[in-house]
């Protein structure tokens, strides 16, 4: 599920907590483990949006009890089905077990208030797609999977679930796009498959082999690139410079040196764009400039390895 620039974020940002000297990360060690807690955290969410997505579904359920008790239910509580629950695209999520032992594992039940499901099945079930989808006669599965897709789109832009989703996990805003996407995936490919998940579960090669690595290399080398970017800001004198924006540069240089099988373009490309992100206004141009400088350096002094077969995930 992560990419390699999901993962420069998250190293950036465990960096940036090192500098800043908070507990969890004073130590190689420590940082690493603050590392993978992040990297772990960012699948919890993708399970929790997942949770909390079939849940509201499955409430349809109880709407359909609600309304067969009524002593005069109405002709549209006649005719309501709680297909949104009952049909295979849910069913599939509902009764996938790998699903509900991860679920279980990181007790993921216990961070959604019921009375919060009830709320946003009540807000979805007055749209009109809901609306339509009841009122047809007979529902296939893409007709299922479009409405599911549109419940999650409802989710998403609905403030009492944005809440409940930042309650438990603050980076939400920094994962919600990469969550966003494996979600909407998830839900393109229903009903899935008993392995589904599988395919976003943490993979080693790009969370270990690619992103614990660069948080070491940087962090051991830390003097040692330090020494190779300061002669290069011309004027500025390292301490003015942006914390964020020196962060990014050291990760750069490192990818530059130690990762042969990563196109140079690449990694400058990627930092100049996580730069634009993170960090202040003017970092974007400040980042390309001096990256741009120390690659012609770097290469005409052969510090730069021959590139090679590239890694996935980039």
């Amino acid at each position: 599920m992560l990419s390699r620039r999901n993962v420069r974020i998250k190293v950036m940002q465990v960096l940036y907590a090192k500098n800043r000297e908070q507990e969890t990360t004073t130590s190689v060690k420590a940082a690493v483990q603050y590392y993978r807690r992040m990297v772990d955290d960012s699948f919890k969410l993708y399970l929790l949006n997942l949770l909390a997505f079939m849940r509201v579904a499955e409430y349809a359920r109880q709407d359909k009890i609600r309304k067969d008790g009524k002593l005069r239910p109405t002709e549209a509580d006649q005719e309501f089905s709680a297909k949104l629950a009952n049909n295979e695209a849910t069913q599939s999520l509902a009764k996938n077990f790998a699903l509900t032992n991860a679920h279980g594992r990181y007790r993921l039940g216990q961070h959604l208030d019921a009375d919060l499901i009830r709320k946003l099945y009540i807000a979805f079930s007055k749209t009109e797609e809901y609306q339509l989808y009841i009122k047809q006669s007979e529902s296939n599965t893409d007709n299922h999977r479009e409405i599911l897709l549109e419940l999650y789109r409802f989710l998403i832009n609905n403030e009492t679930f944005i809440s409940m989703m930042e309650d438990q996990f603050p980076l939400w805003q920094d994962d919600k796009s990469l969550v966003v996407g494996a979600m909407k995936k998830t839900i393109k490919a229903l009903p899935v498959e008993e392995d589904f998940l599988e395919a976003y579960e943490p993979e080693d090669e790009t969370i270990t082999e690619f992103g614990q690595e660069l948080l070491e290399k940087v962090v051991e080398a830390d003097e040692e690139l330090l020494a190779i970017i300061e002669p290069n800001l011309k004027n500025w004198d390292a301490e003015r410079v942006a914390i964020l924006d020196m962060i990014i540069i050291k990760m750069a240089i490192a990818e530059f040196l130690y990762f042969p099988s990563i196109p140079t373009k690449v990694t400058l490309n990627e930092f100049v764009e996580v730069a634009k992100l993170y960090s202040t206004d003017k970092s974007k141009d400040f980042v390309n400039g001096v990256l741009d400088r120390l690659l012609k350096q770097l290469t005409e002094q052969g510090l730069v390895q021959k590139q090679g077969r590239g890694l996935k995930g980039e």
